[in-house]
């Protein structure tokens, strides 16, 4: 009886081992795999120094989402759709002519628009922005944007009425390269075949590098829209073709795109991979390889810059906010003696002064978060309560980010023992989203000068 005891032991043993053993193999083959590159990338390998930036000023805004409230305002159908996200929907349009005037008073050359420029892609929208965006241009000041995940064939773009939602008219590719022909598109130096992709130069010495990394033409009729961004073969060979020229020439390279190219926080790739544009470690180091210093992104809706350092190169990623969540940031820049310098002038609180605007607008923002994550979590089996505290402290996180330069010793108490058993143990599973969250990665994220020789 002994000895079958202790050879049953040992059979256990064997077998945890050998499933530990395959587990782990399992997970660094995965991983090895992951970290692989998906496109075959041209490095540059050469020894020209990198170009000087002109001296030149400019702002960044992004994700517009103007919704024409001719589509509908009231109704179960769009109460549904508007307390479920973090967009102040109804005021897209005043945000965006309060912000157009701003940009009309500052003494900027040109205005970068990082992608998302309507709601859901509506004909009626693009008219709009284009229209709005054109008083720039009719001033002298350049305008270059590039198309959002939300911007192009979108299977979303509805009117609502009641408590239903009917289909309207939104744009093919040709569509927005047409509407916003004076946004980049005319004067463009180079375009993609394959893409709305294009490179401009809006001052002697600098090109921007506009690229499309949306995955509209993927979006099937009745089908949730792709929302996450990846540069095909074909793109990656003309992008290459123009840092090769842009070396050749001395030019300096800024690069605009929707999706992120650099982590923003421990934890973003695991958490909302469809953010950051796919293969990003390898994107990003092959921008710099070019000696590409500064790429404008946007979609994630926060304020927040990264930097990606490699061995001998490096890259920062200026994210801006949303213009249609608090705080509603334009961002200014600056470069001068090949520095850059950035401001941000925050306009939730300015839009309607002497009202509870801005206040209203991040409650709005936490309570919609929280809406979220108490969701997932009830997807769990988390208890009411403890989704409640968890989903709370989650909402805190994201209102920081989307605020730009996180203060950890702002960060409410979280108190782990108000948990049940089993919401302790989902906690722990998800808590790297608020302790990614919380820590700010260098530099800072509202005023930062960044070095970029």
């Amino acid at each position: 009886m002994v000895e079958h005891q202790y050879s049953l032991r040992m059979i256990i043993i064997a077998v945890i081992c050998a499933i530990l053993v395959c587990t782990t193999a399992y997970l660094l083959i995965t991983n090895t795999l992951k970290s692989r590159p998906k496109l075959d990338y041209s490095y540059y390998l050469g020894m020209q120094p990198a170009p000087r930036y002109p001296d030149i000023r400019f702002a960044v805004i992004s994700d517009l989402h103007l919704y024409d409230p001719i589509l509908g305002s009231e109704g179960a159908a769009f109460e549904e759709v508007f307390n479920s996200d973090r967009k102040l929907l109804l005021d897209s349009e005043a945000l965006l002519d309060y912000a157009i005037d701003q940009l009309l008073s500052s003494s900027i050359r040109f205005v970068l628009v990082a992608g998302d420029l309507t709601k859901d892609g509506e004909l009626i929208g693009h008219q709009q922005v284009s229209a709005k965006l054109q008083r720039l241009v009719d001033t002298g000041i350049e305008v270059f944007v590039v198309p959002g995940n939300h911007d192009i064939n979108n299977t979303e773009a509805f009117r609502f009425v009641g408590d239903t939602m009917q289909l309207v008219e939104t744009i093919t590719a040709d569509q927005f390269a047409s509407l916003y022909q004076n946004m980049g598109y005319k004067r463009a130096l180079s375009r993609d075949a394959s893409t709305l992709s294009y490179v401009a130069e809006p001052v002697n010495g600098l090109w921007i590098l506009a690229i499309d990394d949306c995955r509209y033409a993927e979006n099937v009729a009745g089908v949730e829209p792709i929302v996450g961004g990846a540069i095909s073969q074909d793109t990656e060979q003309w992008i290459t073709s123009v840092l090769a020229e842009a070396l050749a020439q001395d030019k300096a390279v800024i690069v605009l795109m929707h999706h992120g190219i650099v982590e923003h926080w421990n934890g973003q790739a695991k958490l909302h991979p469809d953010y950051i544009v796919d293969d990003f470690s390898h994107v990003s180091r092959y921008l710099a390889s070019y000696h590409v210093r500064v790429g404008f992104t946007g979609h994630y809706h926060a304020q927040d810059i990264t930097k990606a350092q490699f061995e001998d190169t490096y890259l920062y990623d200026i994210e801006t906010g949303s213009l249609v969540t608090s705080p509603c940031p334009i961002r200014y820049c600056t470069i001068r003696d090949n520095s850059l310098s950035t401001t941000n002038n925050y306009i939730v609180d300015k839009l309607y002064p002497g009202t509870t605007f801005a206040a209203d607008a991040e409650s709005f923002v936490k309570k919609t978060v929280a809406l979220e994550a108490y969701n997932t979590l009830k997807g769990y089996k988390v208890s009411d309560s403890d989704a409640d505290y968890i989903a709370d402290a989650v909402a805190d996180a994201f209102v920081a980010h989307y605020n730009g330069d996180e203060q950890t010793a702002q960060r409410p108490v979280f108190e782990v023992n108000r948990l049940s058993p089993w919401g302790r143990f989902i906690y722990s599973m998800q808590k790297y989203v608020l302790n990614g969250l919380w820590v700010d990665l260098a530099p800072a994220d509202n005023a930062a000068t960044l070095d970029l020789n």
